[in-house]
């Protein structure tokens, strides 16, 4: 799998690409769509001037689309999704699933922030999702809010994403406690305390070991508050070993973790360190992009401190 082709902007998926495919949408009326297997389908309730609501959209995609061909949707908006969780699409779309054999790629809860801030969109147990679509190899969700998670086994999934701007430990707990033997790439945005971030590090250890994840290439443990700590954790970790590329941005990463980093494993084997979005000082950029020649390190977005204040990428 590609990971470059994960990137960190919350909102969009309205239009471009998805899955590598193009963004559509159902039409109403009997205008030209695309094949159904040519297309990534967004279904969408809007949260303003909304002409149907999330079921009707959705009977509206059965119709017009052929599904047993569809490789790749995208869930939008549930109409006032800061009041309602998901818990009605989870089953709509679990309920649904012989209609969807092809599935491959799921974004789930793809609400730009003018329609429902990340943290403000409430999510469920979204774990039906993975037991319905076995052979769904990529999954995103967007919004930490009520989110839930149990330890399942999946054997086809090669992409885990969370969007948040704080990601529930008991759901870190859970990532950990599943088994993905197929899985590359795994990105967990944990956010901050104010908005349910409540992950320790101790959470991220059955992770960090690698033990039920033999396939990972990919870690991007990111957008945390205890950045630092995590990247002390990541040093040690033995998971990092077999691993392409590690993400530790978006975060408050100071002096204090980077030091941690240089001073831990080996880290020469990756072809890409993500920093981005970080507090160190010049003398330590300098430091940590010397120390890794073969590796493409981003040490973009080089944040100052409000006096003794930092600041994550995503929360609110």
């Amino acid at each position: 799998m590609d990971h470059t082709e994960f990137n960190d902007d919350v909102d969009g998926l309205y239009d471009g690409t998805y899955a590598g495919l193009p963004i559509a949408v159902p039409a109403a009326d009997d205008g030209e769509m695309p094949a159904a297997d040519q297309a990534a389908w967004r279904i969408s309730e809007s949260v303003y001037d909304s002409e149907g609501t999330f079921e009707e959209e959705f009977a509206l995609f059965l119709e017009k689309v052929d599904s047993t061909a569809v490789r790749a949707v995208i869930i939008g908006g549930w109409g006032e999704a800061f009041d309602t969780d998901s818990s009605k699409v989870v089953g709509l779309l679990a309920g649904n699933a012989s209609r969807l054999p092809a599935l491959r790629s799921l974004f789930f809860g793809a609400m730009p922030s003018e329609e429902c801030e990340i943290s403000w969109i409430r999510q469920g147990d979204i774990t039906p999702l993975l037991e319905a679509f076995p052979l769904l190899e990529r999954l995103e969700v967007r919004g930490g809010s009520g989110l839930r998670l149990r330890p399942v086994r999946h054997e086809h999934l090669k992409a885990l994403r969370f969007e948040t701007g704080g990601l529930p430990a008991e759901v870190v707990r859970a990532v950990g406690e599943c088994a993905f033997p197929a899985l590359e790439h795994l990105e967990l945005w944990l956010g901050v305390s104010q908005y349910g971030g409540d992950a320790s590090v101790s959470d991220l250890a059955p992770i960090l070991s690698g033990e039920r994840l033999p396939a990972l290439r990919h870690l991007g443990l990111q957008d945390s508050e205890i950045q630092d700590e995590v990247a002390a954790a990541v040093a040690a970790a033995p998971v990092v070993a077999r691993l392409e590329s590690l993400a530790l941005s978006m975060g408050v990463l100071t002096d204090e973790g980077a030091e941690a980093l240089l001073s831990g494993q080996p880290l020469t084997h990756l072809k890409r360190l993500d920093l981005h979005h970080h507090y160190l000082t010049d003398e330590m950029i300098k430091r940590v992009a010397g120390a890794l020649p073969g590796v493409e390190v981003d040490l973009s977005e080089r944040e100052e401190p409000d006096e003794d204040w930092r600041y994550v990428a995503v929360a609110e």
